[in-house]
C-alpha cells in the first residue's frame, strides 16, 4: 500500500532542493507499469504541452482531462502515465495529461491558467464539453477543481463531471487529518506539503479559492466524485470538497476507503485500488455525452 520502497518515504523538508525532489518523484513513479494496449503521444494545445492517452475501446470524442500530482513542484505526464491510463481504460475514454508549468519557476496561478487554456483549446478543436471530464490526483486533484472554478467564472461551458483521487485542496494545511494521520500516512508528509505550498504560493494567501478550492463556492459545478484514504493526511481535504458541494446543491460522492493511505490507487494488485478506479471510471462513463454529430476525433487518433 505504500508508494515508497522499504525504509519509508524520503525525508523532504524546507531545505530540500527542488531538483532532488523532482528526481526522487520521477524515480518512484517510474516503478509502476503502464497497462497493456495504451499508447501515449506528445500533445500541444496552444502554449501548453502534454500527452495524449490513447486507450483501446475508448469512445471517439470522449476525453479525460488529467492533472498530475506532485505538489505543484514535481511530476509530469510521464510520471503519471500508469494512473491516468488505468482511469481512461475504466472510463472507456481517451485522455490528455496536462504538462502544466511547475513552481518555483512558475508559481501560482500559472498552473490554473494552463488548465483553462488547455480546456479552451479543446473546445475550439470541436470537442463537446459534455464529453469532457476533469480529473487529477493530489495537487493535480486540487488543480482540477481550481481549473473548474476558473472555467465557471470565465463563463465557459462546463464539463460533464470532475473526479479526484486524494486531492490537495487546502494549501493552508488546516485539516485535522494533517495531525491525526501524520504517522499512518506513509506516502505523504506535512513537511513535503509545506515545502510545496511555500514554493507554489510564495507569500500569497493560501485561502485564495483558486489556490485552495476547499474555500470556493461550488455553485453550478457539475457532478463530483472524490476518493481518499482514511489514513491519509489529506482525508479532510476530500471532506471539505464534499461540504462545499453540498452547500451549493451539487451532486457529490465522497468515498473514504478504510485503512488506505495517500493515492492508494497507484498500488498494483490492491483490491481497493482496483475498486476505486472502477468506480471513478464508471462515474465518468455514465456522465459523459458525445453528440451524435461529433466529427472531431481526439488529436492523435
Amino acid at each position: 500500500m505504500a508508494l515508497f520502497p522499504r525504509g519509508g518515504r524520503p525525508k523532504f523538508g524546507p531545505q530540500s532542493s527542488i531538483a532532488e525532489l523532482r528526481g526522487a518523484y520521477e524515480a518512484i513513479y517510474a516503478r509502476f507499469p503502464e497497462p497493456n494496449g495504451v499508447t501515449f503521444e506528445p500533445a500541444q494545445l496552444g502554449l501548453v504541452k502534454g500527452e495524449w492517452v490513447q486507450a483501446p475501446r475508448a469512445v471517439r470524442g470522449r476525453l479525460v482531462l488529467y492533472f498530475h500530482g506532485g505538489g505543484f513542484i514535481a511530476g509530469s505526464p510521464q510520471s503519471h502515465r500508469a494512473l491516468a491510463a488505468k482511469l481512461c481504460l475504466q472510463a472507456q475514454s481517451h485522455g490528455l495529461i496536462v504538462a502544466y508549468r511547475l513552481a518555483p519557476e512558475y508559481p501560482f496561478p500559472a498552473p490554473v491558467r494552463d488548465g483553462v487554456d488547455v480546456y479552451r483549446n479543446l473546445l475550439k478543436s470541436g470537442l463537446s464539453p459534455s464529453a469532457i471530464v476533469l480529473a487529477g490526483d493530489g495537487a493535480g486533484g486540487g488543480l482540477a477543481f481550481a481549473t473548474l472554478l476558473a472555467i465557471r467564472n470565465g463563463n465557459l461551458p462546463m464539463p460533464a463531471a470532475i473526479v479526484a483521487m486524494s486531492p490537495w485542496a487546502d494549501l493552508s494545511l488546516s485539516g485535522m487529518s494533517m495531525m491525526t494521520n501524520a504517522e499512518s500516512d506513509e506516502n505523504l508528509s506535512w513537511d513535503l506539503l509545506f515545502l510545496s505550498a511555500r514554493n507554489y504560493l510564495k507569500k500569497l494567501n493560501p485561502n485564495d479559492p483558486y489556490a485552495s478550492p476547499a474555500f470556493a463556492n461550488f455553485k453550478d459545478f457539475p457532478p463530483i466524485m472524490v476518493h481518499a484514504g482514511s489514513k491519509e493526511i489529506l482525508r479532510d481535504d476530500a471532506s471539505k470538497l464534499g461540504d462545499r458541494a453540498a452547500e451549493a446543491g451539487v451532486k457529490v460522492n465522497i468515498e473514504i476507503y478504510d485503512g488506505m493511505q495517500h493515492l492508494f490507487q497507484m498500488t498494483p494488485g490492491l483490491h481497493e485500488a482496483k475498486m476505486s478506479l472502477e468506480r471513478l471510471g464508471q462515474f465518468e462513463h455514465v456522465r459523459t455525452r458525445v453528440p451524435l454529430s461529433e466529427k472531431q476525433a481526439v488529436a492523435g487518433e
